[in-house]
């Protein structure tokens, strides 16, 4: 099953090194990565995306907890959750091809319009952006495509904290 895993840590130098190692070291496959500093510059928020079954979920999670720099941890597939990546584009039209209809159905925006390539940004869930992409595919060439991966937040009032 796919899980969607965010980790409060301290943001010091090599923390993410560690985390990354511990699911290297057991054989476990990180599919998506997104870190970055949170309100608190002290803390960073990393959520990643990997596979397993709740057992081997429950198992990472319990050898995250042990890494020093690991303050809190959430598998925001377990409750009601808001997902979005981040899609930058770059396509050839194919001769004659149109794509505005396309652009403008997936609520996608044009960041550079050269003559000879459009660059794309969508935000959306990552079947959104598999769409989008599939879709563009029939009318243009992919030159480029560069994606964020997973972010997740909770739904309502339940918050991640670091108690710091």
């Amino acid at each position: 099953m796919r899980h969607i895993i965010s980790i409060l840590m301290q943001n010091e130098a090599g923390a993410l090194t560690r985390v990354t190692s511990l699911f290297s070291t057991r054989g476990y496959n990180i599919e998506s990565l997104s870190v970055a500093p949170t309100d608190d510059p002290q803390v960073s928020r990393l959520t990643m995306i990997t596979k397993g079954s709740d057992a081997v979920i429950d198992q990472i999670n319990k050898q995250l907890f042990k890494l020093v720099d690991v303050v809190n941890i959430a598998d925001m597939t377990r409750g009601e959750h808001i997902e979005r990546e981040l899609l930058l584009m770059k396509v050839r039209l194919h001769d004659g091809a149109n794509i505005s209809d396309i652009i403008s159905a997936a609520g996608a925006r044009v960041l550079d319009d050269s003559t000879a390539n459009f660059t794309l940004e969508l935000t959306g869930t990552g079947i959104q952006i598999d769409n989008f992409m599939n879709t563009l595919g029939t009318r243009s060439e992919i030159l480029t495509v560069v994606r964020s991966g997973a972010m997740a937040i909770a739904r309502g009032t339940t918050v991640l904290s670091s108690g710091i």
